[in-house]
């Protein structure tokens, strides 16, 4: 690859909010030796999880998102917080958003969220033979409920606009390219 990284020429948080800092640098052009502006969210890793019943039955929830105005149908995941691992954030957002536990936690690699204006990754985690072990622990900030759907219907729902979010999308990618033999 001929591409050149920019050099970064200052650096600093313009502003903190409780998920994210926002960053402003100022960076040169390695092909025009121009200084431009840039504006990144830093925020911490994030994790999703794909929760699958002994009967295939993916846990689902829905939510209302700000950013959209309206609600959606996802799995569950959140912010790791900065005691946690990623696979202990996938453990405890599973279990605060729908009081279900797995058997076993699988890694399903990372995403960049958007690399474009954040530096955070999302990780995908398969969470095996999940139960239902009693109430859960919503934070404060939110309405959830919890579906369950056939892991069969999800791919129809993906394809008819009923699952939206992109990080859902792509951690379920993420599944079917690990798990189904045909998408290898």
């Amino acid at each position: 690859m001929l591409l050149k990284p920019w050099t970064i020429i200052s650096s600093h948080i313009d502003k903190s909010y409780r998920v994210f800092n926002l960053r402003h640098d100022l960076a040169c052009s390695p092909r025009t030796n121009q200084t431009y502006d840039f504006y990144v969210l830093e925020s911490p890793p994030w994790v999703n999880v794909i929760p699958l019943t002994p009967e295939n039955d993916v846990v689902l929830i829905c939510q209302y998102r700000f950013g959209i105005r309206d609600i959606t149908l996802e799995i569950p995941g959140g912010l790791v917080e900065d005691a946690d691992s990623p696979e202990e954030a996938a453990r405890r957002e599973l279990w605060e958003e729908t009081g279900y536990r797995e058997e076993s936690l699988i890694p399903l690699d990372f995403v960049h969220p958007n690399p474009a204006i954040q530096n955070n990754l999302c990780y995908t985690f398969l969470a095996k033979n999940v139960s239902h072990v009693g109430h859960r622990n919503q934070d404060e900030r939110e309405d959830i409920e919890v579906v369950l759907r056939p892991l069969s219907d999800i791919p129809r729902l993906i394809k008819e606009g009923i699952i939206t979010h992109a990080l859902v999308i792509a951690a379920f990618y993420r599944y079917y390219m690990e798990y189904l033999p045909e998408m290898k």
